[in-house]
């Protein structure tokens, strides 16, 4: 023991000059105590002081009347227990007692300034039963409140026990006996220790010759002899961890429930042993000097934490987080930890890091400071140039020493095995960053160790579970050219899209990556396909678009669900999603859709889909830019080359291969057109008012590529004709453009007739012989009488290629139709003036001439008139009896005046409805007749109310509205 290196980590406090209070009394110091901030003194005279931090003198006050030979302050109630002498009553009772006094309570003592604890509880220890003999220990353990087991050593080996409530004499009394030998001197109880471990009581008791066990849970209590050997009075102590401790003058014992443990041989006679915060005290005589050492022992790190010379103690205890040793002259030694920054210090300086590593895990320190203790150690071991250990001591520091500290210096000192082993650690740990990972990766790759690297890729437990950055693991084996383990990263992480393109970018392997692609979800599959899916149809095509069949109409469950449901189709990618990866590959693209559409009937995105293959089916050209930027290369090239040298057979030979080549694209693109007309029908059903497709979209498309045919087909279905005519036109069809008139201008089938004034118009401003074609058209436009013969004159005399007789006939005809039609309206025009005559001539007879009234009969009721009678101008006659009252009127004349009347005014109403006026103007073949028309009817004109002048108002009303 005597190599245990020695330290200074406890200081003196109060400068080493501290003592007892002077208001102690000067008598002698018997027994000692501290708990709840007090040192407690009891002295031989029967007084008990209690003192303050620092030894400070708070009060005193006369517990018992002779002196108190043991005390104790317990720690959970502010209760102190006292054993002492009283004065004696009678003599068969002992003046030993023991009071429990409660220092919470105080009183005063009678008329004096001084006051005592209340005293709750007075025992006499010895009984009839319980003989009387020395004391020689006393422990008292707290359990239960207000419940107190006493224990009481005696001389003679028995230990008497006292459980209860004392303040309310509800006690127990029981007796242990650890000895029978005759001789006290060996017998003696030297030491007491309670150990409670749950609900196990047990008691050690400790005599010169033995250690004893005693389990107080039993009944009654069980002994149990531990050890033959003992030891002296104040050797005896209670470790943290509930272990008896004894000093001998050869060792230091411990006892555990089980017998005799670890011992420590100090030497030296044990005068004090104590226990302080994991430390084990010892008070040592030194017989070759004759002094007596005080060391503290710290065991865990076997050194001596402190030593000091001291005078002889009288007693030790612990309190204020000092150890007080109180010497027989009252003087006394307070001595302090230090705090943990000088303790490492001190080591620090002597380069004993090992120690105070040591120290730092013993005493529990947080793992920052351990980290730091470390972290130094590691620096001094990395100047003396011990790699090894240093980094030792820096993978200790894991988690609190940044990363970057340790990195720096050993890529600076080219340790790259330590460095692996470093940033290993990092990773087990889940610590590592990005450039961790990159860092320990290259380290690996440099040292082309494959068997530690694929131990560091594949030792992992479970998918997801990688404790190093994914993507950076993958960058950094890709550029080593490690792709398989980079490969196996990303497929154990699930990271589809890395796996794939490592494959399809540095491996080439497009079957391969097809094959993964099967495998994968939908909707993973779908996410890769739209993003490598350039690669792949550059290279796999067929196998390409094998797949986003399957992704798109879902093959495999086909079975199980119906295809045309539109439910079950939206939530399936739509080959819209996919036209991307198609941008240079046009005849792959019109593949797919192609079998898509054949598959799939009702798809949510079938405009979208046909207005692609429209785009596709009518381009004029499908070639991929690459291929004919090369051939154009290759051609310039061979002219380059060949120049002036070329034989004329060679020439011959690639201008029939052009030709071929053209013949075949020609071919190809009239086939499309084909399919593009058949989607064009196709996808706009009769039933439907609008088609499947963009209208505009596919005009624009057939006037770009020129689709005739397209162009036709959609005009016709809008019922454009005009835009159908001008398409014949502007190819200068002509029989195509009659044909379309004839199908498209006949009124009687919903057609427009006015298409035959355009297609006459078309002919007039030609300005080449058309004769044929204007006959014909003049057939049908005399026909509907569609045109005035003016208007066709008219027409037709802008095209200096047309000679009269190609109108000869027409005009004949039309001439022979206006003279019939003249001479019915002159006949129509002279009947109608003889009636105007005859009512004009009718009207002035009644002014100017006597009505003569014949009738002999009523016309009423046809019996003999007789008087009263009415007679009207009309000529008709009634009895008056027949005539109802202020009847003005002629009943039978009456209602045909009425009826004009009406008509009248309803043709005047009109007359004020421009709008259906001129509409009757506008949509008649001849528009005079119209005016005529109201002009004849007196709608236009305004007629007078009076009797004469009516030809002449109704001509000036008819200039004025007109």
């Amino acid at each position: 023991m005597y190599q245990w290196r020695k330290f200074e980590f406890f200081e003196e406090k109060y400068g080493g000059k501290s003592s007892i209070p002077e208001d102690v009394t000067a008598g002698k110091i018997e027994c000692c105590s501290s708990g709840r901030g007090k040192v407690v003194i009891g002295c031989d005279d029967g007084t008990v002081s209690l003192l303050d931090r620092g030894l400070k003198f708070n009060f005193s006050f006369q517990s018992h009347s002779s002196s108190v030979l043991f005390l104790q302050h317990l720690k959970q109630r502010n209760f102190l227990v006292t054993v002492g002498e009283d004065e004696q009553i009678s003599p068969q009772q002992s003046a030993m007692c023991l009071k429990v006094f409660d220092l919470d309570k105080m009183q005063s003592e009678g008329t004096s300034a001084a006051t005592t604890p209340d005293c709750i509880g007075i025992l006499r220890i010895f009984t009839n039963q319980f003989p009387e003999a020395n004391i020689t220990s006393f422990l008292v353990l707290e359990e239960a409140p207000p419940i107190l087991l006493m224990a009481i050593g005696l001389d003679n080996g028995c230990i008497y026990c006292i459980k209860g409530d004392i303040a309310r004499e509800r006690i127990t009394r029981f007796k242990l006996q650890v000895d029978n030998v005759s001789d006290k001197s060996h017998s003696s109880i030297t030491g007491l220790g309670f150990r409670v471990d749950g609900q196990a009581l047990q008691l050690f008791a400790v005599t010169p010759d033995s250690v004893s066990l005693f389990s107080m849970h039993n009944q009654p209590p069980r002994r149990q002899t531990l050890d033959q050997i003992g030891c002296n009075f104040n050797s005896v102590t209670m470790s943290d961890r509930l272990e008896l401790i004894i000093g001998r003058p050869e060792a230091v014992y411990f006892y555990e429930v089980d017998g005799r443990g670890p011992c420590w041989a100090f030497e030296g006679e044990k005068k004090f042993l104590g226990w302080f915060r994991g430390y084990l005290l010892c008070v040592i005589a030194d017989q070759r000097t004759g002094k007596d050492t005080f060391n503290v022992y710290d065991l865990k790190n076997r050194l001596i934490a402190h030593s000091l010379v001291v005078k002889e103690v009288s007693h030790m205890l612990c309190e204020w987080g000092n150890i007080i040793l109180i010497m027989t002259d009252k003087s006394t030694l307070c001595i302090g930890e230090k705090d943990m920054e000088s303790k490492l210090d001190m080591l620090f300086k002597k380069n004993l890091y090992t120690v105070a590593i040591n120290l730092v895990q013993s005493q529990q320190a947080d793992a920052a400071a351990t980290a730091e203790v470390l972290r130094k150690y590691g620096d001094h071991l990395y100047s003396k140039q011990d790699y090894d250990e240093a980094m030792a001591q820096y993978i200790s520091t894991i988690g609190h020493l940044e990363p970057s500290y340790v990195i720096q210096k050993f890529l600076d000192a080219q340790r790259i095995y330590n460095l692996t082993s470093y940033l290993e650690k990092l990773h087990e740990k889940g610590l590592a960053s990005k450039d961790h990972t990159t860092l320990l990766l290259n380290c690996y790759t440099k040292l082309k160790d494959v068997e530690k690297l694929n131990v560091f890729i594949k030792s992992e437990d479970g998918a997801g579970e990688h404790k190093f950055d994914v993507e950076t693991a993958i960058r950094v084996c890709r550029a080593a050219n490690y792709h398989e383990h980079a490969m196996y990263v990303a497929k154990k992480a699930g990271r589809h899209e890395l796996y794939l393109k490592i494959l399809l970018e540095d491996l080439g392997r497009y079957g391969e990556a097809l094959q993964y692609i099967s495998s994968l979800e939908p909707s993973q599959a779908g996410v890769t396909v739209k993003e490598y899916g350039k690669i792949l149809i550059e290279h796999k095509p067929v196998k390409t678009i094998e797949i986003l069949m399957r992704l798109c109409t879902e093959d495999g469950e086909s079975t199980n669900r119906e295809s045309s449901s539109s439910t079950y189709l939206t939530m399936l990618p739509s080959p819209v999603d996919f036209l991307n990866i198609f941008i240079h590959h046009p005849p792959s693209l019109m593949d797919f859709l192609e079998k898509y559409t054949d598959k799939v009937k009702d798809s949510p995105a079938q405009v979208e889909i046909h207005n692609t293959l429209l785009e596709l089916y009518l381009s004029n050209d499908l070639n991929f830019p690459s291929i004919s930027q090369a051939s154009n290369g290759v051609d310039h090239t061979l002219k380059a080359r060949s120049g002036s040298l070329v034989m004329p057979k060679a020439e011959s030979k690639l201008k029939s291969s052009a030709d071929r080549k053209d013949t075949s694209k020609e071919r190809d693109r009239m086939e499309r057109c084909e399919k593009g007309l058949r989607l064009l029908k196709s996808a706009w059903p009769s039933d439907l008012e609008q088609p499947l497709y963009d209208v505009d979209l596919a005009i624009i498309l057939c006037e770009m590529n020129a689709f005739k045919d397209g162009l036709l087909y959609l005009y016709e279905k809008m019922k454009l004709y005009k835009e159908v005519i001008a398409c014949y036109m502007q190819s200068q069809d002509h029989e195509g453009l009659i044909a379309c008139c004839k199908k498209l201008g006949d009124s009687g089938k919903g057609g427009d007739p006015s298409l035959w004034a355009d297609l006459l118009k078309y002919f007039g401003e030609l300005g080449e012989d058309c004769s044929k074609e204007v006959k014909d058209v003049l057939t049908y436009i005399e026909r509907d009488d569609i045109l005035p013969p003016i208007v066709v004159l008219q027409t037709l005399s802008r095209n200096p290629c047309l000679t009269l007789s190609v109108i000869k006939d027409y005009i004949a005809r039309k001439l022979e139709q206006e003279s019939k039609l003249i001479e019915e309206d002159r006949r129509a025009i002279e009947k109608y003036q003889e009636d105007t005559l005859t009512m004009r001539k009718e009207i002035q007879d009644l002014r100017t001439n006597a009505r003569i009234f014949q009738l002999s009969k009523c016309t009423a009721c046809t019996f003999t008139l007789d008087l009263p009678a009415v007679h009207f101008m009309c000529m008709h006659s009634f009895h008056q009896r027949c005539l109802g009252d202020n009847e003005k009127e002629c009943p039978e004349c009456a209602p045909e005046y009425r009826s004009v009347l009406e008509t009248k005014r309803s043709l005047e109403q009109n007359s004020k409805d421009q709008d259906r006026f001129f509409q009757q103007v506008k949509s008649s073949k001849d528009g005079f007749s119209v005016i005529a028309e109201y002009f004849g009817k007196g709608i236009i004109s305004k007629t007078s109310n009076g009797s004469t002048g009516t030809g002449r108002t109704g001509d000036a009303s008819s200039s004025s509205g007109f």
